[in-house]
């Protein structure tokens, strides 16, 4: 089986909004997420993964739960998809979250 050849693209070259795909496969999920300031996602969860949620630009609050997590340029936040999340963008943001399936025992 022949690999395929290493990609090199842009973050900001990624279709879609505020979804934009990084893997044409689902495992793991990984996506661009794009918000404009003020922009908000309704609450709703991701049942049984692990969340990586690295914020590219921008700040962004992302409620898990209902509890407040502030996000600026740089941070990165793990996190059950069993919460309840809610991302507001403070300001124009990006992020790139991963969508790994949980271990189970």
């Amino acid at each position: 089986m022949t690999e395929p050849e290493p990609e090199h693209v842009r973050l900001d070259e990624l279709d879609g909004a505020p979804h934009a795909v990084v893997f044409e496969h689902d495992a793991p999920r990984t996506i661009r997420l794009t918000l404009e300031a003020d922009q908000q996602l309704p609450a709703h969860r991701h049942p049984d993964t692990d969340i990586v949620c690295h914020l590219v630009e921008g700040e962004l609050d992302l409620a898990l739960d209902g509890e407040s997590h502030r996000l600026a340029t740089g941070d990165l936040l793990r996190f059950s998809g069993d919460h309840e999340i809610a991302p507001t963008a403070i300001e124009d943001s990006v992020a790139v979250l991963v969508f790994a399936p949980q271990e189970t025992d």
